[in-house]
């Protein structure tokens, strides 16, 4: 926590750009037309039945809500650059790491910010179980993990940033 109480948001750099870039499109692109929208749809009378205003009314709340997580999200975060990582022997925030299960299989993820996570792009939390058994961890190490079946053990094979 810092010390005026907020929660610290550790982020990469192209993290943060896709924040803000999602922040502006709400709030200066998407928000505005439909904000006409839901007054024109206002001006026309009974609301009840205005699907319009209704939806237009909905969609507003979304956008809002969204913009003030984004907000929150870009204010506290902390852009931690991969490429000025010093430790590069290390697993540690944005290291790209390929690692090897019991059965010989290998993965590669990517260690990033909460908001950066997406399974699809194998981009990993370092809030997740795996980022933090990986972390601190070199080549060669053995990692264990918990998991409800029992202790998967994970060889780190290499380690990029």
């Amino acid at each position: 926590m810092t010390p005026d109480n907020k929660k610290i948001n550790y982020i990469t750099p192209f993290g943060l750009e896709k924040l803000q870039a999602e922040y502006h499109h709400l709030r200066f692109k998407e928000r505005p037309p439909l904000v006409e929208t839901v007054r024109w749809a206002a001006s026309n009378g009974d609301r009840s039945e205005n699907g319009d205003y209704i939806y237009g009314k909905k969609r507003l709340r979304e956008i809002d809500k969204r913009v003030r997580y984004l907000t929150k999200q870009i204010e506290t975060a902390k852009v931690i650059d991969p490429e000025l990582q010093k430790s590069l022997t290390q697993v540690f925030f944005g290291a790209t790491v390929t690692y090897q299960d019991k059965d010989n299989n290998q993965t590669t993820v990517k260690i990033v910010g909460v908001d950066e996570a997406d399974l699809n792009e194998r981009k990993i939390s370092f809030t997740s179980p795996m980022a933090k058994a990986l972390m601190k961890a070199s080549v060669g190490d053995k990692v264990q993990l918990k998991l409800p079946s029992g202790v998967a053990i994970f060889c780190v094979l290499k380690i990029v940033y």
